[in-house]
């Protein structure tokens, strides 16, 4: 079984993007000789995703450190472009640091001894709307504790302009009604200038931020002696003869060995913001990132005490009836949408709904991101109802969907179901003659190429193998967020018991397969 994506070459080299997966906004520290990453979760749960790295190539998914987002009621259905924005991850006094914006209520803040937690509750640091990409700086040599933050026009009214606070140490209130440290309005072609990262560097207080917008947008740096300024800047990132359009928004991390380094995503419509590491260093007192500005592709893998090669886990044998830490909840989760049980495999409960026929209303859907620009997922779908149009299916869920999967029929036998909505669509619609589905049971694939084009197949066990379904779907994202894979069970609204769906074996595999495709 080949992985979805490998960045380490084992050459000595890497290749970009070395998280080829919606990371979205990460940032990243160092503690000893570890690297720390999070990134934006949004409206998901668990939320603040936590990855490990010794290299800054080769990452595992370690954990979340944001049990569900909140306020709950907000979250308890998908709001897949909200909650939480562009965190930023520190390390000080003994303990991890992460600060957020939501749009829609404020700066929060989180913390823990131990980077797997347990960490704190959300401690709401600056309310208001708006307020987005919030960045703690704690002056180790004056023991002065700041923040900087951006703002969303579209709650606010205000954009393209930093500002910042004193901030107590312990980093809970904000010491002052803050000061615009940036505003790019001044600036001659600057626009959209949000996601700050603050630093300390060389006698200079350093503000990394990115600008222009994330599709075509680049990179920025700010310096001043003091902290409320005035800053001057420089581009230092930006696409240039490459093919990485907008490289944009993420950290600066220094590792054990000295050597300098940037992470940050580039924006690839239905695969979400991948990311990418830059080399850095520092020239006539400016950061000089990639190859004199431009990004590189691939590059010398950054000195290490030791790696291994590897990236967050897609595949999920749901081992005592437990999912990955990959799979997240489109919303909070409630009790009784998992049973769990003493084997392999997960189990649904299919959850009664009046909104069955839109994937992208319903908070029980389970996903994870895409793991790759090409690749093949497959996973086995049992059906125990007794309930007509109860379903469950393996999903490509975005402004657009399409799912394969099982429904009971109204005789009580099971059907092979196709079906998509478009962005425009209110209803789900086939995308493919329903067939019957002998024993319940089915093994479902989706190939994705290039541009998240998907072609769905399916084998439920008749002695044909898999075969072709319906026409190729091409993946979309929401505004913010990539396409995602998921899996889900439902049932017409109603009372009653409504049964169970499980899921077994899921797999994914770096190449799509190259069968010649066979229609239903």
């Amino acid at each position: 079984m080949t992985a979805p994506w490998t960045a380490d070459l084992g050459d000595g080299t890497y290749r970009n993007p070395v998280l080829n997966s919606d990371w979205s906004d990460p940032d990243v520290v160092r503690v000893g000789d570890d690297h720390y990453l999070t990134a934006s979760s949004f409206g998901r749960a668990p939320g603040l995703p936590l990855l490990h790295s010794r290299d800054l190539v080769n990452w595992t998914l370690v954990g979340h450190a944001l049990e569900r987002p909140g306020p709950d009621a907000d979250f308890a259905v998908p709001r897949h472009d909200c909650g939480v924005w562009a965190p930023s991850l520190r390390h000080h006094a003994g303990r991890f640091w992460i600060f957020w914006g939501d749009p829609d209520h404020g700066i929060q803040q989180i913390n823990a001894e131990d980077i797997r937690g347990p960490w704190s509750a959300p401690h709401l640091v600056k309310a208001g709307k708006g307020l987005i990409d919030a960045c703690p700086l704690w002056d180790e040599e004056t023991g002065e504790a700041y923040l900087v933050h951006a703002w969303a026009k579209s709650r606010s009214g205000i954009k393209n302009r930093l500002t910042g606070h004193r901030m107590s140490p312990d980093g809970r209130e904000l010491l002052d009604e803050g000061t615009t440290l940036v505003d790019a309005d001044t600036i001659p072609g600057w626009f959209t200038l949000e996601g700050p990262k603050l630093y300390r560097h060389d006698g200079w207080f350093w503000i990394f931020a990115p600008a222009g917008g994330v599709e075509t947008g680049w990179q920025g740096a700010f310096r001043s002696r003091t902290f409320e300024g005035p800053y001057e800047e420089r581009v230092v990132l930006a696409q240039g003869s490459t093919d990485v359009n907008g490289p944009h928004q993420g950290g600066w991390v220094r590792t054990a060995a000295g050597e300098d380094w940037f992470l940050h995503f580039q924006a690839r419509g239905a695969y979400g913001r991948v990311v990418h590491l830059q080399p850095m260093r520092w020239e006539e007192g400016w950061p000089v990132i990639g190859d004199e500005g431009e990004p590189v592709l691939r590059h010398r893998l950054p000195e290490a005490p030791e790696r291994t090669a590897g990236a967050p886990a897609s595949d999920d044998d749901f081992p005592g009836g437990r999912h990955g830490r990959q799979w997240q909840w489109t919303a909070n989760p409630r009790t009784g949408w998992t049973i769990g049980h003493a084997g392999d495999g997960l189990r649904l409960s299919c959850v009664r709904t009046a909104y069955a026929h839109d994937l992208r209303a319903l908070p029980n859907v389970l996903v994870q991101r895409l793991p790759a620009e090409e690749f093949t997922v497959e996973v086995g779908i049992t059906l125990d109802t007794a309930e007509p149009g109860a379903k469950a299916g393996l999903a490509v869920l975005g402004d657009a969907f399409s799912w394969i999967g099982l429904e009971a029929g109204a005789d009580g036998g099971a059907l092979l179901v196709h079906r998509y909505a478009e962005s425009v669509a209110e209803h789900e619609r086939d995308a493919e003659h329903p067939r019957p589905a002998p024993g319940a049971s089915v093994r479902v694939r989706i190939e994705v190429t290039r541009g998240a084009r998907c072609r769905f197949w399916a084998d439920t066990g008749d002695g044909t193998g898999f075969r072709a379904s319906g026409q190729v779907f091409a993946a979309t994202p929401w505004r913010w967020v990539g396409a995602l894979l998921g899996l889900f069970a439902t049932a017409p609204a109603g009372d009653g018991p409504s049964g169970t769906a499980g899921f077994t074996a899921f797999r994914t595999t770096g190449r799509p397969r190259t069968v010649r495709p066979r229609t239903v």
